[in-house]
This record gives structure tokens, sequence and C-alpha cells, in this order.
């Protein structure tokens, strides 16, 4: 079996700083670092198992997005694969509108 590596794009690695830092300021920095540490785990799992995640769908619409995504409830870790490379490219709260995230980080859609 092929191993991919796994990248994080420059939104997933503000993502990540984001959800560490709200949890940081509003519980503890223990805590904020477990969170950060099993998103990184789950995100690098990929390598092995690229293809598991499902296919993101819009909610309302059942639009197929081109995310797939894991999860490190309530997050949700989106990635595309392009050959052998797992791109992430958002970690987003699951519990947050993901029709207006997908749209401000790609106004295309």
């Amino acid at each position: 079996m092929m191993a991919f590596s796994v990248r994080f794009t420059r939104s997933a690695q503000k993502d990540l700083r984001a959800i560490r830092a709200y949890i940081a300021a509003t519980d503890c920095e223990a805590n904020a670092d477990y969170v950060a540490r099993q998103i990184l785990q789950a995100a690098s799992t990929l390598q092995e198992l690229p293809y598991r995640g499902a296919f993101l769908y819009l909610p309302k619409t059942s639009e197929k997005t081109a995310y797939r995504q894991i999860f490190f409830k309530p997050y949700r870790i989106l990635y595309r694969i392009r050959g052998n490379t797992v791109f992430v490219g958002m970690i987003i709260d699951g519990r947050r509108n993901i029709s207006q995230l997908l749209k401000k980080q790609n106004p295309k859609q």
C-alpha cells in the first residue's frame, strides 16, 4: 500500500491556530494543546487511508463538494486528494454554517 503525504494549506494552518487560540482563551492551554494534537493526529491517518473520508454535501441542497471530510468532533477536517498528496484545506467547527464558510473560502462556488 502506497503512503500519501499530508499537507496543510495556509488556510488550514490558520484555522488550526485559531481553534487552538480560542480554546486556550476560553478554557485552558492544556485542552487547547490536546485538541490541536488530536486534529493533527486525525489528519495524519490520511497518509494510509485517504479515501475513507466521505464527500462533503452541502446542507439543504445536497450539492456534492470537492472536499472529503473526517472528524475530530466537533471539528471537520476538509481535504482534497491530488495525486499522492492529501491537501487539508479547512478545519472547521461542525456546528457552524458550512455553506457560508465554503463560500468565504471559495467565492466562485
